[in-house]
This record gives C-alpha cells, sequence and structure tokens, in this order.
C-alpha cells in the first residue's frame, strides 16, 4: 500500500510504499485487548502484604499453661484469631500477575493498532524527525502541525538520538524505539509520528510468523 509522506510543517511532499503486512492488517479488538491486558498485568507490582503468624513479632512463648487455667488454650500470640497476630489468606508481595503472550499475538495487535491508525488518518509517514540539538522546544515545534494540543507519538529512525533526549520534558509527548513497539504506547497517544527511516526497521524487527 502507499502512504502520504509529510516534511517537519505537516504539508504533503508525496507517497511512501508501506509494507502490506503492516500497515493493511485487519482490525482484531479481541486480541489487541488481550495483548493490552497483558502488558499492564507484567509492568505491575504488587505492594500491598499483609504479614503472616511466621512474620509478626512476639509468640515465641506459650501464653499460658495447657490445662488448668479455665481459658483456652494457645500456643503463640502470632495466632490469627489474636489481636496484633497474623492475617490470614491476606494480599501477599510475592503474588504473581505475570501474563504469558507468545510473539506472535503481539507483534499481530501491533500491526492491527498502526493499520487502523494508518487509515483513520492518526498516524503520519514524516520524511524526516531529525533535530540538531537535544532541545525540547525544537520537538514541541515539530509536533505542533500534526497536533494542537501537542500530544503525540513519535517513533524516529534509529539514528534520531536527539529526539529521545528532548521530548522527555514534555507531558504528552514520548519518542519510541522503533525495537520497542508496544500496544499502551499505541493505543495512549492518537496522533503517531512515523519517520520514514523506521519503516524498514519495523519491517525487519517484527518478523513473526503471521
Amino acid at each position: 500500500m502507499t502512504a502520504e509522506l509529510y516534511d517537519n510543517s505537516a504539508k504533503v511532499t508525496g507517497k511512501v510504499d508501506l509494507p502490506d503486512r503492516i500497515f493493511s492488517a485487519p482490525w482484531r479488538p479481541d486480541v489487541v485487548h488481550q495483548a493490552l491486558v497483558a502488558q499492564q498485568n507484567n509492568a505491575r507490582k504488587p505492594l500491598a502484604h499483609a504479614k503472616g503468624r511466621s512474620e509478626v513479632s512476639g509468640g515465641g512463648k506459650k501464653p499460658w499453661r495447657q490445662k488448668g487455667t479455665g481459658r483456652a488454650r494457645h500456643g503463640s500470640i502470632r495466632s490469627p484469631i489474636w489481636k496484633g497476630g497474623g492475617v490470614t489468606h491476606g494480599p501477599n508481595k510475592e503474588k504473581v500477575f505475570a501474563v504469558k503472550i507468545n510473539k506472535k499475538m503481539k507483534q499481530a495487535a501491533i500491526f492491527s493498532i498502526l493499520s487502523k491508525k494508518i487509515a483513520e488518518g492518526e498516524l503520519k509517514i514524516v520524511e524526516s524527525l531529525a533535530i540538531s540539538e537535544p532541545k525540547t522546544k525544537l520537538v514541541a515545534e515539530m509536533v505542533a502541525p500534526f497536533s494542537k494540543k501537542t500530544n503525540a507519538l513519535i517513533i524516529p529512525s534509529d539514528n534520531n538520538k536527539n529526539v529521545f533526549r528532548a521530548s522527555a520534558n514534555i507531558p504528552k509527548v514520548k519518542s519510541l524505539d522503533a525495537k520497542s513497539l508496544n500496544v499502551y504506547d499505541l493505543l495512549c497517544y492518537k496522533n503517531i509520528l512515523l519517520e520514514k527511516g523506521a519503516i524498514e526497521t519495523i519491517d525487519k524487527h517484527y518478523h513473526a510468523v503471521q
């Protein structure tokens, strides 16, 4: 397929050929959803943790003798039925939330989003996203013609290092390496600016059998 090629001022300068397997993939919301859930779960770090009876302090000695006191028998004040004792079945920081997703499915989700974005005009192929020095102002000026609210995901070519540093200070702009495409970032940003030189990198890097 072919798409319009833009310059830095958002003016059409010509056409560019795009790989059909990447930019003409069908929209598959079920696969995209599974890949998104897997990515979010794999990034999750469990924080909530309730101490069990082996973790609370005290309880090294039997509270009172087994018989003859008239009270119920107890072996340790760490017991869950005691105030200050361990918690039974509480949240545990050792819990694993990771979800396994194979490379083929993840790639299909990425291609599906890229195809939908370019079909809806939310993905622009830009001839060059290079800037002379890593300054935030230069990136903001570059994104402005494509996005009124300066909300964009920038995917530069491999040798375009200044963009990564310069875009770090803009709240709604992010630079992403062409080899690190992920479902969350592609969905999070309404506008995507893809440098022409990055197309070949994507085509070579994502080669799982469809």
